[in-house]
């Protein structure tokens, strides 16, 4: 597999871009700062790889004011589950698929739990 740690970047979870538990240097993990070089070397992929994700609409960066690529960290996770699913052997289309329905799911699952504990203290 590429440079990225084994069951990093898990769906829906705040951390590092990098995979590890520690938080980014800014709390918000939609906030965009990566540069696509930055994630590449993250990823341990080239630029290109990045860019045809874009292309798919698999992954979109925001654009700085140059309109060059810029990722936030949820972007880098979600990239970096894209790149485990095209190794597992599916291809982009249906490794985008995937990773959006783990997404929801996590998020579903987190709604049902807010609203659970919501009833429990009311």
């Amino acid at each position: 597999m590429r440079g990225a740690p084994s069951g990093a970047g898990a769906p829906g979870q705040d951390g590092a871009p990098d995979g590890s538990a520690a938080g980014p240097p800014w709390p918000d993990p939609d906030a965009a700062f990566y540069t696509v070089g930055q994630v590449g070397d993250l990823l341990g992929v080239p630029a290109a790889t990045l860019r045809r994700f874009d292309a798919a609409g698999a992954v979109r960066p925001a654009r700085s004011a140059g309109g060059q690529r810029r990722y936030s960290s949820r972007q880098v996770q979600h990239a970096r589950r894209l790149l485990q699913l095209t190794d597992e052997g599916l291809t982009l289309a249906a490794a985008s698929r995937v990773a959006d329905l783990e997404d929801t799911v996590h998020d579903l699952r987190r709604q049902l739990s807010d609203a659970q504990a919501d009833d429990g203290a009311g």
